[in-house]
C-alpha cells in the first residue's frame, strides 16, 4: 500500500506508528491513542473536522488472537483486492468471510474512544486492560498476555539470525521473489 500524505496544517504520514496500553472500562471503551486518531481521521474520505471517523475492525478467526483495526482506506483496498478474485472461487470465498463476514465497522466516539462488544472482548480475552501495536496501515489490539507471548515468539525466530543482524535486509529478501 503506497504512503499518503494529507495536505495543509495536519499533514501527518497515513501510518501507524507506536505502542501503548490503554485501560477497558466495563462497558468495553477504550481510549484511542492520539496518534492513530490522526490517522484514522485521514483514512476515512467522509471524515471531515467535528466528526468521528469511521473504521473497520476485522476479528476472524479461531487462529486469530487480536483484533486488526483498518482505515476506510486501508479496508476497501483489501475489499478491490478481494473483489478482483474470480467469483464463487474457494479464495474469494474464504477472504469474503474473514474480512467482511468476522468483521466490526464501528466508529470513534466523540471523546476518542472505541466500544468493543463483549463478543469481540471475549474472543480475544481483554478485560481490564488492552495492548495497541501499530502495523503500518493497521493497528491491532491484544490482551497484553498473549501480545508479551507473541512477542517472544518473534525474539525466538530472530534469536536465529546473527547478533549483527540488520532485520532491513529481509525487505531485500521479498523483493527479489
Amino acid at each position: 500500500m503506497a504512503e499518503k500524505r494529507l495536505k495543509g496544517p495536519r499533514d501527518v504520514a497515513r501510518r501507524f506508528r507506536g505502542e501503548s496500553h490503554h485501560k477497558v472500562d466495563l462497558k468495553g471503551r477504550v481510549s484511542i491513542p492520539a496518534s492513530f486518531r490522526r490517522v484514522l481521521e485521514a483514512g476515512d474520505p467522509d471524515w471531515t473536522e467535528g466528526l468521528n471517523p469511521n473504521l473497520v475492525i476485522v476479528y476472524g478467526d479461531h487462529r486469530r488472537n487480536y483484533l486488526e483495526c483498518y482505515t476506510v482506506d486501508a479496508i476497501d483496498e483489501v475489499d478491490d483486492q478481494i473483489a478482483a478474485l474470480p467469483r464463487g472461487s474457494k479464495e474469494r470465498r474464504v477472504l469474503e468471510v474473514l474480512f467482511s463476514g468476522q468483521s466490526h465497522a464501528t466508529q470513534v466516539d466523540e471523546t476518542g474512544r472505541l466500544v468493543l462488544p463483549a463478543r469481540l472482548r471475549d474472543k480475544i480475552g481483554l478485560e481490564a486492560e488492552a495492548f495497541f501495536i501499530a502495523t503500518g496501515d493497521t493497528f491491532q489490539i491484544w490482551e497484553p498476555g498473549a501480545y508479551a507471548a507473541a512477542e517472544k515468539e518473534t525474539e525466538a525466530w530472530l534469536d536465529d539470525f546473527p547478533d549483527d543482524f540488520d532485520p532491513l535486509v529481509l525487505l531485500d529478501t521479498h523483493r527479489s521473489e
